[in-house]
């Protein structure tokens, strides 16, 4: 028997405007779904802001009759040079209006736009489009094979307790000729270099451009730079950045998840000084400054296939798995 149609919405797209009623249902929905991440209304003006990002093609906020917000979705296409055009989906449904087709609606939608932006290329290079779903979530991960979607990958948020959670603090000692630094605005570009050379060989990696750096990491209003540690053997412009961890503290999410957390957003060791027990040794420095100010856990996200080894380094280093998102790819047509 033929799928019922989707209910009847009216789709338009996001502007700043209508955040505030986008806002409210991206928090109906990460309830819903057990989402760790709670995101403000200033977050959501924020992804609103990038300027390849064009709002009229590529976002959708679903109204039904009434004008409630049912359902969104963004389309993204980040700059940066890599072997494959990945579009990244993410879209929500209203929890009390599942079940009805409109997640499948907004997924066709979209599927149709990555077609529209392969063709517009038209400079040979592959186009995919990437959705991110939790591996619990039974209804979303139905759709998307059912969609011709392929699970690629898992990517696991991982958490470990400090002393005021009773856990314990490593103890590591920082390699021989290695000094530790915190992070301070002129180590930025330099930074940002490091981390497109440290992560050049990891899946589905697009470099950082300057201004996407300055606005998702080292500007973005959660980053905490007293938390976050450069590790140097030299001048840094002269390449002396061994590695790196940035930290972050999304304090919207302690209330819900009964919790403080020090979240390591970027860890990172140069291909050259890889092997000596660096990253352990970030990790309890940033571990250390978490504690420092009272915070009760520390958590991170993780390639479970990250070629560098790191999901048996934070597991040796006592995080434990919080929960687990597949990442499904389907080609252009």
């Amino acid at each position: 028997m033929p799928a019922a149609p989707a209910p009847l919405l009216t789709w338009v797209p996001l502007a700043a405007e209508n955040v505030p009623v986008w806002h409210r249902l991206v928090e109906a929905c990460t309830e819903a779904d057990g989402g760790e991440e709670h995101l403000t209304v200033e977050d959501l003006h924020d992804e609103l802001e990038p300027e390849w990002l064009d709002l009229a093609r590529d976002s959708l906020l679903g109204l039904d009759a009434d004008g409630v917000a049912r359902a969104f979705g963004l389309t993204l296409v980040r700059p940066g040079a890599s072997a494959e055009r990945r579009v990244i989906l993410w879209g929500g449904v209203d929890p009390q209006r599942r079940g009805l087709g409109i997640g499948r609606e907004l997924l066709r939608r979209q599927v149709a736009r990555v077609g529209e932006i392969h063709a517009a290329a038209g400079d040979g290079r592959p186009t995919a489009a990437y959705v991110s779903a939790k591996e619990d979530l039974e209804s979303a991960v139905r759709l998307l094979a059912r969609s011709g979607f392929e699970k690629v990958r898992l990517n696991h948020v991982m958490l470990r307790a400090l002393p005021k959670a009773g856990g314990s603090l490593p103890d590591v000692r920082v390699p021989d000729g290695v000094r530790f630094v915190t992070y301070t605005e002129e180590l930025s570009e330099h930074l940002r270099q490091a981390h497109n050379l440290a992560f050049a060989d990891h899946w589905g990696f697009v470099p950082w451009t300057p201004a996407e750096w300055r606005q998702w990491t080292v500007e973005q209003r959660w980053f905490r730079p007293d938390w976050s540690v450069v590790a140097l053997t030299g001048d840094p412009a002269d390449g002396g950045i061994a590695g790196y961890a940035l930290s972050a503290g999304y304090e919207p999410d302690w209330g819900p998840q009964g919790f403080t957390e020090g979240w390591t957003s970027k860890l990172g060791v140069l291909p050259a000084q890889r092997g000596r027990g660096l990253a352990k040794a970030l990790l309890a420095e940033s571990m250390r400054r978490f504690a420092a100010d009272g915070i009760e856990y520390a958590g991170l996200d993780v390639d479970a296939e990250n070629v560098s080894g790191a999901l048996g380094l934070y597991t040796a280093t006592g995080y434990e798995v919080r929960s687990t998102t597949g990442s499904w790819r389907l080609g252009a047509p």
